[in-house]
């Protein structure tokens, strides 16, 4: 299945279910397990790390050496900024005078519905006043007005009310003027924001980044740590006021198909929106990117939702029933095949996919305390190209590299090139996409139990995941 990060449609792994968002790029034909492959597959994913013990490596044959290669289909980012599709809506540098085009076009049509209702409004009011004497009404007043009613907590609305003054709206532009728009939300009292890699990345080298909370206030952000395997990023406000109130996080891990979801974020611009949903499905494997020829992919074990998510809408929290974050919201699929940013910019069909938190707490961690990810590796290549049946193990690694990392954690388990893993502890691997977001669920130092096929028969082995800190 394709997905795109909020916007373009990425294509779809193997036999497994759908991969994140964006307009589709070329996809190489093999990864490093474990690392982040490049995204110049079909559609926009995530951006992976390049290869490293763990992590699949490029094949001989690939797109582009190196880890690593762009997955089969990517789902594309939430967000609209850049030449690819990401959570968040696209970013320009005010001019000192629009120009007349689509946006315009939206302006006076938002305008003209306005116009349309305050006519109306007046009418109705002017033909009630005449009424008014008329035995015959049948018109009834509400008791109260809507600002009175009482809202139990455990409603959407009172979720919404405790949950926005703590959502931000992130603002990201690159030295040379470029950027976007997503979404963020407190992580702590410090003042750390957590939010999507692909919404800030603009911003990482010199850039220009600041955070918009509900109440206007705004303030001026820098990048504390960025992973873009993960796609999850941590920012810290400048000047930090002392009242902030961090959400409280769930446990992603007791999430149930059926679930109520609400997600808070600024589709396309429009800052602190409410959408609602559910789970519609678990461990999702998504990978998406921006579509661009230089983005590498990003690989999630990902939450599925239908609570309508669109561009904007990237590094926003996904929130259970009890206002608590049970994920990040980084990718949706679309049925449209044009990047966000463009004219063909796609939104929300109803299956958008969020980091878990359990993971994206961990790797917020990570990046406050280091400054760098950390991701857990297999030591071997897979190929990223779909009907294997499974992750195969390539025969070489990225730039002719060897497939086996020499005395790694595959190599110990006793893995060769050309085995086919069709299994990684209880959950069916169908592809190498999914194999690395599944690895990702994980932590250096765990043991999980692979199957695999050799010579048409089927094996098992326990392999010890290896580390790889950083993205390059």
């Amino acid at each position: 299945m394709s997905t795109e990060n909020e916007g373009t449609a990425v294509p779809p792994a193997p036999s497994a279910p759908p991969v994140p968002v964006e307009t589709p790029a070329p996809v190489q034909s093999v990864a490093p397990v474990g690392a982040a492959p490049s995204a110049s597959a079909p559609g926009q994913g995530f951006g992976e790390p390049p290869a490293h013990q763990g992590f699949a490596q490029h094949a001989p044959g690939a797109a582009e050496a190196g880890w690593p290669p762009p997955p089969p289909a990517t789902p594309a980012y939430a967000d609209g900024g850049g030449a690819g599709a990401e959570w968040g809506s696209s970013y320009q540098q005010p001019a000192p005078k629009p120009k007349a085009g689509r946006g315009g076009l939206v302006a006076a049509i938002l305008v003209a519905a306005l116009v349309a209702g305050g006519v109306g409004g007046g009418i109705g009011y002017t033909l009630a006043k005449d009424n008014d004497g008329s035995s015959g009404s049948t018109t009834v007043s509400a008791s109260d007005s809507g600002g009175s009613v009482k809202r139990d907590a455990g409603t959407v609305a009172g979720v919404a009310a405790k949950a926005l003054p703590s959502t931000v709206t992130i603002e990201a532009q690159s030295s040379s003027g470029e950027g976007g728009t997503g979404t963020g939300f407190v992580f702590d009292k410090q003042g750390h924001i957590v939010t999507n890699n692909h919404v800030v990345a603009e911003a990482v080298d010199g850039g220009k980044l600041t955070a918009t909370f509900p109440d206007g206030k705004k303030y001026n952000a820098e990048v504390v740590g960025h992973a873009q395997g993960y796609d999850v990023a941590v920012v810290k406000l400048k000047n930090a006021p002392s009242d902030l109130q961090p959400l409280t996080l769930g446990d992603s891990d007791k999430v149930a198909v059926g679930d109520s979801t609400i997600a808070i974020g600024a589709p396309f611009g429009l800052s602190n929106t409410v959408t609602t949903g559910i789970i519609s499905a678990k461990n999702r494997p998504v990978a998406s990117s921006d579509g661009s020829s230089s983005s590498k992919a990003s690989y999630m074990s990902a939450l599925q939702t239908d609570a309508s998510i669109n561009p904007g809408n990237s590094g926003g929290p996904l929130l259970d029933a009890q206002g608590s974050v049970i994920g990040i919201n980084s990718a949706i699929q679309s049925s449209s095949s044009g990047g966000l940013g463009s004219s063909g910019q796609s939104g929300s069909i109803g299956l958008g996919f969020a980091i878990p938190i359990n993971q994206a707490k961990y790797v917020a961690q990570e990046l406050i305390k280091t400054g760098k990810p950390v991701y857990p590796v297999i030591g071997a290549s897979v190929s990223l190209e779909e009907g294997a049946g499974g992750a195969k193990i390539t025969e070489q690694g990225a730039s002719g590299s060897d497939a086996i990392t020499p005395n790694g954690p595959a190599a110990k388990a006793g893995l060769k090139p050309g085995d086919v893993i069709t299994k990684l502890d209880d959950m069916v691997i169908d592809s190498g996409p999914t194999l690395i977001g599944e690895i990702w669920t994980h932590r250096p130092g765990a043991t999980v139990k692979l199957t695999y096929t050799r010579d048409g028969k089927a094996r098992t082995t326990d392999v010890t995941l290896g580390e790889r800190v950083g993205d390059s």
